[in-house]
């Protein structure tokens, strides 16, 4: 699934990205709104990951929905 499609149905993909990162809050995922680079943002703050390393599960995650 590309970024305008994964942007375009946020609520319920916001559902799926808790699954691959339960850490996240409602909060933080609400605020990223499906924008990938606030997505690898987060990941990387939070799980304390490489920008690269954030890129590349942002972009498995992506491509697995």
């Amino acid at each position: 699934m590309n970024w305008d499609q994964i942007k375009g149905n946020w609520n319920e993909m916001k559902g799926k990205a808790r699954e691959n990162w339960g850490e996240l809050t409602d909060d933080e995922l609400q605020e990223a709104a499906g924008h990938r680079e606030q997505m690898v943002g987060l990941i990387q703050k939070k799980y304390g990951k490489t920008k690269e390393d954030a890129e590349r599960e942002v972009d498995t995650w992506s491509s697995s929905i």
